[in-house]
């Protein structure tokens, strides 16, 4: 058992002390080459995570800006076209 005195187990949160002792006890079961090629392909799977993470905020970025020149061009068409309609906000329920 790890030692008590280990500040890597002694965060103050419980939980993450026993999920930290369990990620690193899972890793000392195995033989050390393994260990450090598992440990590999996990910190390359979480690297293609962020990457995929990144890409969809920028996607999303882009979105978001072509939705708003989408936006103005049918702004400047209903101004051609004839008055503002009022903005659509949904009513409150009724109160009892």
């Amino acid at each position: 058992m790890a030692s008590t005195n280990d500040p890597r187990y002694n965060t103050g949160n419980p939980l993450c002390d026993a999920v930290r002792f369990l990620c690193d006890a899972s890793f000392a079961v195995l033989p050390r080459d393994a260990a450090r090629q598992l440990g590999e392909l996990e910190k390359n799977f979480w690297g293609g995570v962020r990457w995929f993470a990144d890409k969809n905020v920028g996607w999303i970025e882009d979105s978001l800006a072509a939705a708003d020149r989408l936006r103005e061009e049918w702004r400047r068409g209903c101004r051609t076209a004839g008055p503002e309609p009022e903005p659509m906000v949904p009513e409150p329920p009724p109160t009892l």
